[in-house]
């Protein structure tokens, strides 16, 4: 069925359920529950179709789009400096609505090897998957989303990292079976050739980029192709194509900050593109990218505040190696002599020299109390970046 948006709605159909545990080992009332057929969606191919939208959300997803490539520009003499602060906000916001939580200084020990916090971990795992979407953006296919996949859960899900689902999979409901689910995605057979439909919807040029995109990430969500990292991995595949579309060429919006201040009205977007309404997604993803700027400015400024700061502070003569570590822990605000090593095409016992003027300033503050593996922190980076994620994750 086509809805008055000219765009199709969701079918289902019957599916056949074999339970994976013995019988023996599940209550009989929860075996009468998840016995016999269920129904899997039935997802539309929409790569020759063309959405129908209001014009006032037509002229929000213009506007938007305007304040994307103003925020890129913005910052396009600074990328060195805050590319990768972005990105990383990014990825920190987007596991945020997926209940994947950590802080700053566990994050970026993480970026430095450290698995003691899984979820930190995790996160980094998103970073990777991020980078890999805008590496990988001049070319989006069905093996460049598998390789975003790949970057995100390759080093803690190696089993199911970069592959499609081979199994039924559903959302909500009970681990043992789909019947009681709130939403199930298309049987396992059906993913490989839905991704080849949409990888054909995002190659087109004639919809409105912000509309396609958005599109395109809740047709992703629908098809559910993997068992694991759909909505991070659906994320970064939006940045893929502002990147390929050239909204973006510098810096990565964080529109999943956005997303993250209602995450209600984003799930019920979602669900409204299934039923044939795919207005709401455009405009929830129009709004978050507003929010988004706002955001990122502020996080910004007051990293620039920070680095004002340490230029009266830092005693080191003008050219000193110790500037350039200072640009260093603005973007990586834990180091260790290894790090601060290859930043500066130096010999990792020989970074003290260069890590020392912003330990007597107090910029970086050494807080393992080793003698070796030492490590330092700037805590007025963390400090920015915990605001940042405890900002954006004010919900409304």
């Amino acid at each position: 069925m086509v809805s008055d948006a000219g765009w199709p709605q969701l079918d289902s159909e019957l599916r056949p359920w074999k339970p994976s545990l013995a019988p023996e080992l599940v209550a009989a009332s929860l075996r009468r529950r998840h016995s016999g057929s269920y129904r899997a969606a039935v997802v539309p191919l929409i790569a020759n179709r063309t959405p129908q939208l209001p014009t006032d959300v037509v002229a929000l997803a213009e506007q938007a789009s305007v304040e994307i490539a103003h925020f890129d520009a913005e910052l396009g003499a600074e990328v060195a400096l805050f590319a990768s602060v972005l990105l990383r906000s990014e990825a920190v916001s987007s596991s945020m609505i997926e209940d994947l939580t950590s802080g700053a200084n566990a994050i970026a020990l993480a970026e430095l090897g450290s698995t003691e916090k899984r979820n930190a971990s995790e996160i980094v795992g998103n970073v990777a998957a991020m980078r890999a979407a805008l590496d990988l953006a001049e070319h989006i296919d069905a093996d460049a989303i598998l390789a975003m996949h790949a970057a995100l859960l390759g080093d803690l899900h190696p089993d199911i990292a970069g592959r499609w689902r081979g199994e039924q999979v559903w959302i909500g409901g009970t681990s043992f079976g789909p019947h009681q689910a709130m939403f199930v995605p298309p049987h396992h057979e059906n993913v490989e050739p839905l991704i080849d439909d949409l990888v054909a919807f995002i190659t087109r040029t004639d919809i409105p980029l912000l509309a396609q995109a958005a599109i395109a990430h809740a047709q992703f969500e629908t098809i559910h192709p993997f068992p694991n990292g759909n909505g991070r991995t659906g994320r970064a595949l939006i940045h893929s194509m502002l990147r390929d579309h050239g909204l973006t060429q510098n810096v990565t919006v964080p529109v999943s900050a956005g997303l993250l201040t209602d995450t209600h009205t984003y799930f019920d977007a979602l669900t409204a593109y299934r039923e044939g309404e795919p207005s709401k997604i455009v405009q929830r993803l129009a709004e978050a990218s507003f929010e988004a700027t706002t955001n990122g400015r502020q996080l910004v400024a007051a990293l620039r505040e920070i680095r004002a700061g340490w230029n009266e502070t830092i005693k080191a003569r003008r050219g000193a190696s110790a500037w350039r570590v200072a640009d260093l822990v603005l973007r990586q605000p834990v180091i260790d002599a290894a790090t601060v090593g290859a930043e500066l095409g130096i010999a990792p016992q020989n970074a003290q020299r260069a890590i020392a003027p912003l330990a007597g300033a107090g910029v970086l503050t050494e807080f393992t109390g080793l003698r070796r593996n030492r490590m330092w922190q700037a805590r007025e980076v963390l400090t920015a970046l915990d605001g940042f994620a405890a900002h954006a994750g004010r919900r409304r």
